[in-house]
C-alpha cells in the first residue's frame, strides 16, 4: 500500500495496514532537525505521508525596518521576536470602510510554479495545496483582532463586504488548484481558543460558515478531499463542518478534546489529523517517553480508520530534536495491524 493509498483509505473511514503519519515543523524547528540528523529532508526520509504547499502571498523584508515584512496583501509582520513565523505589526484597515481594502496581488505564475514543483516531487505521498489565513485570520490580519470582533457586532455590512473580498480572492486560488492532479485542498484558519471559539459559534455561523461552505464546494468540484486546519476548541461546530462538506479536521489538541467523546460523535463522518500534544508533552518529555505520549492518541484510528497520526501542530523551536527523531522512528517502526 502506498502512502497516498493509505491516507485515502483512512479518510474514507477504512482501516489501514499501519496508521498513516505525518509531522510538520516551523522553519526554526526544521533547521534544528536537519542539523541534528544531518539529513537534507528528514521528514521525507522518515516516511511522512503528506506532501503539500500553502499559499501565503509571501512577504518581503522592509529595507528600512529589519525583521519586518510586508506581504502581497498589504499587511506588515514583525518577526523580530522568538517566534519567527508570525507577529502582526501594523493595522492596515483601521476604520470599517471598504475603500481601505488593499486589493492584493495575485501571483498566478508563482502559485502554478509551486504546485508544479509539488507534483513533480510527490513520490507516493498524499499531495495537496492549501490556502493559509483563509477567512477569519485574513480578516483580523487586516483589521486587528479587536476591531474584527467588535465590527462583527457594530458593522456587519462592512465585515460582510470585506469577507466577500477575501472569498473572491481565495476562489481564484482554488480555481488554479483545480486544474492540477491534487488529492485535496487544505484551508488554514484559526477559530478556536483554549476553550470555545474566539468569535463564538453564532458569529462563526453568521460570517464564517457560509463562506467556508462556498470554498469547500468549489474545492470538491472534481472529487478532491477538503482538509481544514484550526487551532483551539472547535467542538461546538464539528457537526457544522461535516454539514458543509469537510473531510478531515486538523489540529486535534488532546488538552481540549475528549477523544473518546469526539470519536463517538463524529468519527464516522469526519477524519482527524493530529492529536500528539505540542503544547504540554513534546517540549517537556524525554525522548524515551515520546512513544508513550504518541500512543495515547493512536486509538483514534481503530474501528473505522479516520485518523492521521501526527503532532497537533507544526513543531515549534522549543521541542528538542531528539524527541522529534524518537517520534519519527516510532511512526516508522509500527507493527502492521492484524
Amino acid at each position: 500500500m502506498t502512502k497516498r493509498e493509505r491516507v485515502i483509505q483512512a479518510l474514507r473511514h477504512q482501516n489501514t495496514d499501519i496508521v498513516p503519519y505525518n509531522m510538520d515543523c516551523t522553519e526554526q524547528a526544521l533547521d534544528q532537525l536537519k542539523a541534528y540528523t544531518g539529513m537534507e529532508d528528514p521528514l521525507k526520509e522518515y516516511g511522512c505521508h503528506l506532501h503539500y504547499v500553502q499559499y501565503w502571498n509571501y512577504p518581503t523584508e522592509l529595507a528600512d525596518k529589519p525583521e519586518h515584512f510586508k506581504d502581497g496583501f498589504g499587511v506588515t509582520w514583525n518577526r523580530s521576536g522568538a517566534d519567527k513565523d508570525i507577529g502582526l505589526s501594523d493595522i492596515t484597515i483601521d476604520e470599517p470602510e471598504i475603500e481601505l481594502y488593499p486589493t492584493p496581488e495575485f501571483p498566478e505564475a508563482r502559485i502554478r510554479a509551486e504546485v508544479e514543483e509539488l507534483i513533480a516531487t510527490k513520490g507516493d505521498r498524499f499531495t495537496f495545496a492549501g490556502v493559509g489565513f483563509s477567512m477569519f485570520e485574513r480578516l483580523w490580519s487586516y483589521c486587528g483582532m479587536e476591531n474584527a470582533l467588535v465590527w462583527m457586532i457594530t458593522d456587519e455590512e462592512f465585515v460582510d463586504e470585506l469577507l466577500d473580498k477575501i472569498l473572491e480572492h481565495n476562489l481564484k486560488v482554488i480555481d488554479i488548484y483545480n486544474e492540477y492532479d491534487l488529492d485535496a485542498i487544505y484551508f488554514g484558519d484559526d477559530w478556536g481558543q483554549q476553550k470555545g471559539l474566539i468569535m463564538g459559534p453564532n458569529h462563526w455561523r453568521r460570517f464564517i460558515k457560509p463562506r467556508m461552505a462556498k470554498m469547500y464546494e468549489h474545492a470538491k468540484k472534481n472529487g478532491k478531499f477538503v482538509i481544514q486546519h484550526s487551532c483551539g476548541d472547535c467542538a461546538e461546530i464539528l457537526e457544522d463542518l461535516v454539514e458543509i462538506g469537510l473531510d478531515c479536521y486538523q489540529t486535534f489538541q488532546p488538552e481540549i478534546y475528549d477523544v473518546t467523546e469526539v470519536k463517538a460523535r463524529v468519527g464516522d463522518k469526519l477524519a482527524f489529523w493530529g492529536g500528539i500534544s505540542t503544547q504540554q508533552a513534546l517540549p517537556y518529555v524525554t525522548a524515551e517517553e515520546v512513544p508513550q505520549v504518541a500512543d495515547a492518541i493512536k486509538n483514534m484510528a481503530y474501528g473505522n480508520g479516520g485518523y492521521i497520526w501526527a503532532p497537533t501542530h507544526a513543531i515549534e523551536f522549543d521541542v528538542p530534536p531528539a524527541n522529534l527523531v524518537a517520534l519519527l522512528e516510532h511512526f516508522q517502526n509500527q507493527v502492521p495491524q492484524q
